[in-house]
């Protein structure tokens, strides 16, 4: 089993990642299966939308929505993200090389979200790389019981560790 996570502290900056490692991991012949997210300023405030991308070239989700000028409330579109979920396990009859989601966050610590499609795919034995924010890493390492890598915050890093869990290179199951 390989279970591996980033963590940044500028927004965006786990999302711009995932996205970068994403691209390099096509260019090198790696199937890469889950979502990474990109981030767009709204029209109608100071938050941006939020819409992930199911890996290798698929359908894009906007997860966010908007709740009104003074919502404080989490801007996280459920019923967005499950349906992200399911075309991303749809997807995995093509077993890929690797699952890579943006973020382990506050559904997935719920029990929801990717939660059980990330158990189902490291008991297949597929690695999976996953984005986590201070927010949820307590969550975060409950669920993975101390069998997660933390990994440097650089494409370099997550590339090193896709080379070690992929040692005899992309299709190798």
């Amino acid at each position: 089993m390989s279970l591996a996570y980033v963590m940044t502290d500028k927004p965006g900056a786990t999302d711009r990642l995932l996205c970068d490692f994403a691209a390099l991991c096509a260019a090198r012949g790696r199937r890469a299966a889950g979502v990474v997210q990109t981030n767009t300023d709204c029209t109608d405030s100071r938050l941006c939308d939020m819409d992930v991308r199911v890996l290798p070239n698929g359908e894009v989700f906007r997860i966010s929505q908007s709740l009104g000028a003074n919502a404080r409330g989490c801007r996280l579109d459920p019923a967005a993200l499950e349906q992200a979920v399911a075309a991303v396990e749809a997807g995995l009859s093509h077993r890929p090389d690797l699952l890579i989601v943006n973020k382990f966050g506050k559904h997935e610590a719920n029990g929801r979200g990717f939660r059980d499609l990330i158990a189902h795919c490291l008991a297949d034995g597929i690695p999976v790389l996953l984005g986590v924010n201070r927010g949820n890493h307590a969550s975060f390492l409950k669920f993975s019981d101390g069998l997660a890598t933390q990994l440097d915050a650089s494409e370099q890093a997550l590339d090193n560790w896709a080379q070690e869990v992929l040692p005899q290179g992309p299709h190798a199951a």
